[in-house]
C-alpha cells in the first residue's frame, strides 16, 4: 500500500521502518525515510505520487501529486500552504527550528491520517495498523466506536476503533508543539446558492473542468476505469475516451442473481465508447475467498459489502497491467444524485402545510380516528406523516437496522452500559447544521460529503484497490470540480424530485440516453440471497456469528433469530445485518484480538486494577 508514517517528540529511539512495514505491501512502492532531531518520517508510494523533502532542520513528506519547493512553501506560508496543494494528499512536516509537527489531509479525506499521543511523543500513520507498530501504542478497543460501527456500518472520523487513536477529518490540519495538540480547518465546503450563470456557458465550463480533472487523474500511469453503467462511471469513461490512452480500459462486475445484475448498461457504455472492456461475474465462492482479505486490509471495522466487487474489479485491472483505477465516487454528493435527496424533498413538503391544519385536522383524522379507518391508502398516508414529522437529519435513519430491531434486542446490556446510544445521531446533527441557513439539498450534500463519501465510499474503493495492488483516483473530487459544484443553485442539483438536473442536462449529448434515464444501482452484493443457496458461504457466516456470540457484544438470541426466521423472511434486508456482524467478527479474527465485553463484575474489577496500578 501507499502511505506515510512517522513520529515527533521525546522518543529516545525508534526504527521508523517498523511502522512503515505495512506500507511495503504495495510491491511497486519505493520506501523513503528521513529523520530530524526528535522525529522521523517514512513514505511509500508509486513513482510520481509523492515527495520527500529534507533540508537542515526540516523534513516534509507529501503523499500525493509531487510539488516542488515544499520547504519554501512551508517557510513562507506555514499552515496556509495547504491551500497551495491540489487533489488527494496527506502532508507531514517536522520542523525542528519551530519545534513542531504539522499534519494535514486533503479536502475530501481521500488520504487518511491517524495519530496518537504516546507519552510526550505524537505518532502518526496513514493507517491504524501502521500506527500500532509504534512502541507503546494501545490496542484498547473503544466500545462507543463499535456501537457507531453497528449504527453506520463504518466508524466515522475523527473517532477510531482504538480508544487513544484519532483521525483527521477532510480539510483538517493538526499542529503539535510544546506537548500540545491543536486542530483546525483549512478548508470547508462553501455553497454559493444564489450564484447565477448562463446555462450553456455553465455546461461548457463543466465539461471542460471534468475533462481536465480526468486528464490530471490519469497522470502518466496505465489507467483503467470502474464501469457500473451508471452516470458517474459512464462520465469518467466518456471523458477518458477523449483525453486518455486508447483504447480505454474499463472493468465491470456482475452477479448471477435476480435484480442485482446490471451488466447490460456497462456493456452498452463500453460499446458506445469502444472501450477494451473486461467483466467478471462474482460468485458466492468468490465472496468466501475475499472476506478474510477484506477484513484484513481495512484498519477499522468496515461493513460496506460493495468492497468485494470493487476488489475483484481492481484485481482484473491489475492483471491487465493497469496501475491506477479511476472511480466515479463523489458525483452523487456534489451534484445531487442519491435517491434519498428526492425522497426527503417529498417529506419536507409536509412542513409547508400550516401547523394548525396539520395538528387540528390531518393528524387527528389519521391517528386518533385510526380504529375506524382501514385501507392501503390510509396506511401510506399515516406512514408519510409519521416520517415527515421527524426532523432532519434523524429522518434519514428511519430505516436504520438498529432502530428497526430495537437496540436492547440486538446488544448485550453490559455493552450498552458503556456507550451513548444517542451519540451517532448527535454526530449527524452536528454535521448537518454546520451548513445552517443553506437549502436542504446542500445541507444533505454536506452531510454526505463526510459520512457517505469520506467515511464510507472512499475507504471502500481505496482499500479494495490497495488489496488488489493498484492505486485509485477520483476525478469528481478534483478541486476545480468541487468548486464548480458549489456554485450551482439548489434547483440545478434537485429540481422538484428530479435528481442531478444540471448534471444530466450537461451530459445529454455525451452519454447514451439509456444511461441518462436509468436509476442508480451500482455494485450491490446479493449476500443475503446467496446465504440461502450456497452452503460454503452460509457455513462461513454461521461460524463467524457463532464466534461473535462469545464476545458478549451482540445478544445470542438475536443472532439465532437473525439467521433463522428473519433471514428467510427478507434475505436482502436482514442479510445486510448478517454481513455487518460477520465483517466485525472477521476483523477481530484477522487481528487475533481476543476482545470481549467484560461482565459488570469483571469490568469493576478491571477498573479497580487500573486505579491501583
Amino acid at each position: 500500500m501507499s502511505g506515510l508514517c512517522g513520529w515527533f517528540g521525546q522518543a529516545a529511539t525508534l526504527q521508523v521502518e517498523r511502522m512503515a512495514a505495512p506500507l511495503s505491501r504495495f510491491d511497486a512502492a519505493p520506501l523513503g525515510s528521513g529523520s530530524v532531531g526528535g522525529g522521523a518520517l517514512a513514505l511509500a508510494a508509486l513513482p510520481g505520487s509523492a515527495t520527500l523533502h529534507h533540508e537542515d532542520g526540516l523534513l516534509i513528506a507529501l503523499w500525493g501529486a509531487p510539488v516542488s519547493g515544499l520547504g519554501r512553501l512551508w517557510r513562507t506560508l506555514g499552515e496556509h500552504m495547504c491551500a497551495s496543494l491540489c487533489g488527494a494528499f496527506a502532508l507531514a512536516v517536522i520542523d525542528e527550528r519551530k519545534e513542531e509537527l504539522f499534519l494535514a489531509i486533503d479536502r475530501s479525506g481521500t488520504h487518511p491520517l491517524c495519530y496518537q499521543m504516546v507519552g510526550r511523543t505524537l505518532a502518526f500513520a496513514s493507517s491504524s495498523d501502521a500506527l500500532l507498530r509504534y512502541p507503546g501504542t494501545s490496542r484498547r478497543i473503544d466500545s462507543q466506536s463499535l456501537y457507531n460501527y453497528l449504527y453506520f456500518h463504518m466508524i466515522p472520523a475523527p473517532d477510531s476503533v482504538y480508544c487513544e487513536q484519532r483521525r483527521l477529518m477532510p480539510g483538517q490540519y493538526l499542529r503539535f508543539r510544546g506537548g500540545r495538540v491543536e486542530r483546525g480547518k483549512y478548508w470547508t465546503m462553501s455553497f454559493q446558492e444564489n450564484a447565477a450563470a448562463d446555462l450553456p456557458a455553465l455546461k461548457e465550463e463543466f465539461i471542460s473542468t471534468m475533462r481536465q480533472a480526468v486528464r490530471s487523474a490519469q497522470g502518466e500511469h496505465a489507467v483503467g476505469a470502474f464501469l457500473s453503467g451508471g452516470t458517474d462511471s459512464s462520465t469518467i469513461t466518456a471523458l477518458l475516451a477523449e483525453v486518455g490512452q486508447h483504447p480505454v480500459r474499463t472493468y465491470s462486475i456482475g452477479f448471477d442473481a435476480p435484480g442485482y445484475d446490471e451488466m447490460e448498461y456497462a456493456r452498452l457504455v463500453a460499446r458506445h465508447f469502444s472501450t477494451l472492456h473486461r467483466e467478471r461475474y462474482v460468485t458466492p465462492g468468490d465472496i468466501v475467498d475475499a472476506i478474510p482479505h477484506i477484513a484484513s486490509v481495512f484498519d477499522q471495522p468496515f461493513g460496506n459489502a460493495s468492497a468485494v466487487p470493487a476488489y475483484y474489479c481492481a484485481q482484473m485491472a491489475r492483471d491487465g497491467g493497469v496501475v491506477r483505477m479511476l472511480g466515479g465516487d463523489g458525483g452523487d454528493e456534489l451534484f445531487g444524485g442519491n435517491e434519498r435527496y428526492a425522497r426527503q424533498a417529498v417529506f419536507s413538503r409536509y412542513d409547508t402545510i400550516p401547523p394548525a391544519l396539520r395538528q387540528v385536522l390531518i393528524e387527528p383524522v389519521l391517528f386518533r380516528l385510526a380504529g375506524a379507518m382501514r385501507g392501503k391508502l390510509v396506511s401510506k398516508a399515516r406512514s408519510y406523516v409519521e416520517q415527515a414529522s421527524v426532523p432532519l437529519p434523524a429522518r434519514l435513519e428511519t430505516y436504520n437496522l438498529l432502530h428497526h430491531y430495537g437496540v436492547p434486542t440486538v446488544l448485550e446490556a453490559d455493552f450498552l452500559a458503556d456507550v451513548d446510544i444517542h451519540a451517532p445521531l448527535a454526530a449527524l446533527n452536528q454535521a448537518y447544521w454546520l451548513t445552517h441557513g443553506q437549502s436542504q439539498i446542500n445541507q444533505l450534500l454536506a452531510l454526505d460529503l463526510q459520512f457517505t463519501l469520506a467515511d464510507n465510499d472512499l475507504p471502500k474503493v481505496m482499500k479494495a484497490c490497495e488489496l488488489a495492488g493498484v492505486e485509485a483516483a477520483f476525478p469528481f473530487l478534483d478541486d476545480a470540480v468541487v468548486a464548480f459544484s458549489a456554485r450551482l443553485s439548489a434547483r440545478q442539483k434537485l429540481k422538484g424530485t428530479r435528481l442531478r438536473y444540471f448534471f444530466k442536462q450537461a451530459l445529454r449529448e455525451t452519454l447514451p440516453r439509456e444511461v441518462i434515464s436509468k436509476k442508480k444501482h451500482g455494485f450491490g452484493l446479493p449476500f443475503g440471497y446467496w446465504l440461502q443457496t450456497d452452503a460454503r458461504l452460509r457455513s462461513l457466516a454461521y461460524d463467524s456469528l457463532s464466534d461473535l456470540k462469545a464476545r458478549r457484544l451482540v445478544r445470542a438470541d438475536f443472532i439465532d433469530g437473525l439467521l433463522g426466521h428473519r433471514l428467510a423472511q427478507h434475505p436482502a434486508y436482514h442479510g445486510t445485518m448478517v454481513w455487518v456482524l460477520v465483517m466485525l467478527e472477521q476483523w477481530f479474527a484477522q487481528r487475533k484480538l481476543d476482545w470481549a465485553v467484560p461482565t459488570t463484575t469483571s469490568r469493576v474489577d478491571h477498573e479497580a486494577a487500573i486505579r491501583q496500578a
